[in-house]
């Protein structure tokens, strides 16, 4: 056998010709895989995601500040030192305290204890540091080192979101869409979100622009949601780029433009999003906003199909390919996987 492997091949002999393949598109929209199949996408992030650019001044402390210095350079035992011996000179020094959490949180120059980080990240909460409360609360969303208690949680984001921290702001929103449907209340989710967004929050843009796609909490705008969606892709938020294609490949709330909905799909698809993938695959078969492709688009519907999203139509494609095509494919798969 050459060096192509056995799995691969196995993937390329169990794909079935379909007899009668549904159309690629349907009304103007990419026809989606069945529901049960597909890999679903989440309406929003984590309740627990920090947000893409939620700590921009990470771990809380000035850049100024010798201790934080060190720990940019990567000098992680020196901002240990340097931060315990402010905390000599100042024991209510929060940024400090912030800091040396943050090393015991990430096992930087130390053990890795969530427990010790919790802890350090409690007393700088107490001792009035924005990002020690974010740190806190969002360990007790996850219970990380601590009991999770979404309930105990809450005052700590909420005292981080009033100094202004973006990730707090985010995960209020989350943790309010989360309620009981009868007492869920998207208006207040929509504020958290729009302020995280505006202080750069990039899972809140997207998560922003979900309610103004669907019109709740806000009025349905999709002109707004599709400008929230490029924002958020072009900060590489895969969920973002693939919903952007959509977008972009249907004209909703933006003029229709097949190739750059393309060009979306292949960054979510690069990044491992299977239903980007499966979008394009289909567009390769089709040829819409690409040149007509059939190796490439047997390629990413492998890749899609492995990881869980079917697609009976695109079945049928890769087992209309002639053998020296399906070889090629086979090929490229070896190439996908091994970078």
């Amino acid at each position: 056998m050459s060096r192509r492997s056995s799995a691969l091949l196995i993937l390329l002999a169990a794909s079935p010709a379909a007899a009668a393949p549904p159309p690629l598109f349907a009304g103007g929209a990419a026809v989606a895989p069945p529901a049960a199949a597909a890999a679903p996408v989440p309406f929003l992030p984590s309740t627990t995601s920090p947000g893409a650019a939620s700590a921009p001044g990470r771990p809380g402390v000035p850049e100024s500040d010798k201790p934080y210095g060190a720990f940019q350079r990567g000098y992680f035992a020196t901002a240990l030192a340097q931060a315990t011996e402010r905390l000599a000179k100042d024991p209510k020094d929060g940024a400090a305290m912030e800091l040396i959490g943050e090393i015991y949180s990430q096992g930087l120059a130390v053990r890795e204890d969530a427990a010790e980080a919790d802890r350090w990240f409690k007393l700088a909460a107490d001792n009035g540091d924005r990002q020690g409360s974010f740190s806190y609360g969002l360990a007790l969303l996850r219970g990380t080192g601590v009991p999770k208690s979404v309930p105990a949680a809450l005052p700590y984001l909420e005292k981080a979101a009033a100094a202004g921290h973006p990730g707090a702001l985010y995960n209020l929103g989350v943790v309010t869409l989360q309620a009981d449907v009868n007492t869920r209340d998207y208006v207040k989710a929509a504020s958290y979100f729009a302020r995280a967004a505006d202080l750069g929050d990039v899972d809140a843009t997207y998560a922003l622009g979900n309610l103004y796609k669907a019109g709740e909490g806000v009025p349905r705008e999709p002109a707004r949601a599709a400008s929230l969606f490029k924002a958020a892709a072009d900060q590489r938020d895969v969920a973002a780029q693939l919903d952007y294609g959509i977008a972009l490949f249907n004209g909703e709330g933006v003029p229709r433009d097949e190739a750059a909905a393309a060009r979306y799909f292949r960054m979510a698809a690069y990044a491992g999003n299977p239903v980007a993938a499966n979008r394009l695959a289909r567009l390769y078969a089709a040829g819409r906003g690409v040149r007509r492709d059939g190796v490439a688009a047997a390629r990413w519907h492998l890749l899609a199909r492995a990881a869980g999203v079917s697609d009976p139509w695109l079945d049928g494609v890769l087992a209309g390919l002639a053998p020296a095509d399906r070889a090629k494919v086979e090929d490229g798969l070896h190439d996908t996987l091994a970078n």
